[in-house]
This record gives structure tokens, C-alpha cells and sequence, in this order.
């Protein structure tokens, strides 16, 4: 593991961070004080902590926001949402939310906004009834089709064969998602393969190894194995590194394994959803619509971009992910661009994909 990973990585495996920002201007809470925070599913896996890390930014820079970090450990919903709750207790100015299980979220989102807390719904689009109509997420049926197009690139003209789709938390609309722009792509653009799951892969980074052992061995000849999550990635290289297996592997996420994977070339591509962005524009549009706005959020879905990185940019991602400051600075100019038009980036909250 690099020296970047553990920049990245200190505080992984609490299930509390807490980032207090630095001193400005603006008026809320104690001495013009915003109490805020963020929830995420789990603290300890590199997109959840990217996010919180572009949170953390968005409130340093806005200045006088107490900022509170909060996920378990592991994937579990039900422990994230007594998180959450005891959030609210403490983050009156409005809190970020972020999961992996939409539905268990509903009833304790929406008491948290009619106790008059603004939510922002980040990466998971909230549901009906959760009362939270501001999300800020990806295209993530458009990042599906861009793996499977990057893979099709690199399987010749008229592949046949099988392909294997592995999610790591079916149900969960963001990962769904991906996986049918996979397979839409393939049937599409490419009828000779036949597309195999998608599978379950666990998010748990055994299981998920354990997950994607058994779909190799099951299926030994396929083309490629494809994962939309932050484990399925760098286990995906592992095992192919293992086995010295001739198929294509990816995944999603920045994890600085992951990173490793395409550097060395076991991964041809990893599809980045650019989770600091979406936690650092969340937040910073949170904080606005706390001071400028009264608290009135846009109703919409704010879509935020992704890409692919692969040998070509490698090294660019790298040095990015070395500290939050580099991913700040690498980031703002597209920060810049996002915030200056806000209302040409909402789309309607039912075309969130």
C-alpha cells in the first residue's frame, strides 16, 4: 500500500469522524455557528470516505461549521440509520445523507425534516415519502455503458462469448443501475455476448473476494468480469493476478488498490464516480441554501460527473488522490463550473439514474 492510501486512510474503521471547519463569515447556530454533518454507509470503504472527505472540504471552506461525520464501520443499514438518527440530535443545520438501503430511510428522513432539518439525499436518490427532494448524484446508468464500452473496446470486433456482472448490494438503486448499463450496452452494441448476472458480490471485501473466486471458477472462460463497486475492483485484480488469468477485469472507485490495478495493468479501466465532487458540492450547496437561501434546498436531481481512468491518466488520479488538498485543487474547476449554474444542472428528481 502507498503512502497515499494511508493519507487517505487514518481515520478509516471509526465510526465517527469529526472535522470542525475554520473560522468566516455567515450567521446560524452559537456565534453565527452551522451545526452540520454527513451520514455514509460505511466509514471504512474508499468511495464512502471520499465523500466525507469532499464534505469536510465544502465546510472548511465555507468557515464556521461544526461538522460532524458518522457511518458504521461494515455495510449495515440498520446500524447507519440509529447513526443518522443521533445525528439529528446534534446536526440542526442540516445534514447530508448517503446510503445503500433507500427504503429503511425513509421514515427516519422524513421526521428529520419535519423537525425542520434540511437534507440533502447524496449518491442514493432518496425514495417517495422520505420528504427529501434535493439529491446529488451520478448518471449511473451512464457510467454502466462507459465501462461497457471501454470493455468492447478492448475485445476486437464481433466478441463472442460470456461476460459476468457482479453487484455488490442488489436492490440498491446506484449499483442497479450500473449494471444495467452494462448489460443494455453489451445486447446492444455487441449481440455475440451473452451476459452472465448480474451477481451478488457482497460490499464486505471478503466476502466480495470469496463472491468473485466462485464466478471465476464457475465460469473459466469467460471474456471479462465486471463489478460496479469499490471492492469488486482491486479483488477482481487480485484474483486475476492469482489465477494469471487472460480475461478483462474492472470495477468502480478509486480505492488506492484499485488505482494500483490499472496502474500495473490488471484492471484495464476503473470507472470513477468522483465521490469527493459529490461530497464537496452536496455540502457546499447545503451551506448556501442554510444562509442565502433560508434554508430552501432546489428541488432536482444535481447531476455530477464521473470518467474513466486508465493508462492514459493513471498517474494524473495518483497524484490527486495523495491528500484532500490535491483532490480539492484537481476538482475546483469543475466545482467552479457546477456551482456557477446550478439551476442548468438539475434535472427532474424521477430521471435520476
Amino acid at each position: 500500500m502507498h503512502s497515499r492510501s494511508r493519507t487517505w486512510s487514518a481515520a478509516l474503521g471509526a465510526l465517527v469522524l469529526l472535522a470542525t471547519a475554520g473560522c468566516g463569515s455567515g450567521s446560524g447556530g452559537s456565534n453565527g455557528r452551522l451545526k452540520m454533518g454527513i451520514s455514509v454507509a460505511n466509514i471504512s470503504l474508499n468511495f464512502a470516505h471520499e465523500m466525507v472527505l469532499g464534505a469536510e472540504s465544502a465546510a472548511s471552506h465555507a468557515g464556521k461549521v461544526d461538522f460532524k461525520a458518522v457511518g458504521p464501520p461494515n455495510t449495515d443499514g440498520p446500524a447507519e440509520v440509529q447513526l443518522f438518527q443521533n445525528l439529528t440530535a446534534v446536526a440542526k443545520d442540516g445534514i447530508v445523507l448517503e446510503n445503500l438501503d433507500p427504503p429503511i430511510f425513509t421514515r427516519p428522513a422524513a421526521r428529520a425534516v419535519d423537525q425542520g432539518i434540511p437534507i440533502v439525499a447524496l449518491d442514493t436518490s432518496p425514495t417517495d415519502g422520505s420528504k427529501v427532494d434535493f439529491y446529488v448524484g451520478n448518471d449511473n446508468y451512464a457510467l454502466g455503458e462507459l465501462m461497457a464500452k471501454e470493455a468492447l473496446k478492448r475485445l476486437g470486433s464481433s466478441p463472442k462469448g460470456q461476460v459476468v456482472i457482479g453487484v455488490p448490494n442488489p436492490g440498491t438503486p446506484v449499483l442497479d443501475n450500473r449494471a444495467k448499463g452494462i448489460a443494455d450496452t453489451f445486447k446492444k452494441e455487441a449481440p455475440g455476448i451473452k451476459v452472465l448476472g448480474p451477481f451478488q458480490t457482497y460490499s464486505d471485501p471478503g466476502q466480495n473476494y470469496s463472491s468473485w473466486s466462485a464466478q471465476v471458477n464457475a465460469h473459466p472462460d469467460a471474456l471479462a468480469f465486471l463489478g460496479v463497486g469499490d471492492a469488486d475492483s482491486y479483488n477482481l485484480a487480485k484474483i486475476k493476478k492469482a489465477e494469471h488469468g487472460t480475461w478483462l477485469t474492472a470495477g468502480f472507485d478509486v480505492d488506492p488498490k484499485t488505482l494500483d490495478a490499472v496502474k500495473d495493468g490488471s484492471n484495464f479501466v476503473t470507472i470513477d464516480p468522483q465521490h469527493f465532487l459529490k461530497g464537496y458540492l452536496s455540502t457546499a450547496m447545503l451551506i448556501e441554501a442554510v444562509r442565502d437561501k433560508k434554508g430552501k434546498l432546489p428541488d432536482g436531481w444535481f447531476l455530477s460527473p464521473g470518467g474513466v481512468v486508465d493508462s492514459s491518466n493513471i498517474d494524473e488520479i495518483i497524484a490527486r488522490q495523495k491528500s484532500a488538498r490535491a483532490a480539492y485543487d484537481w476538482y475546483k474547476p469543475t466545482i467552479d463550473k457546477l456551482l456557477g449554474d446550478e439551476a442548468g444542472n438539475l434535472k427532474p428528481l424521477k430521471d435520476a439514474r
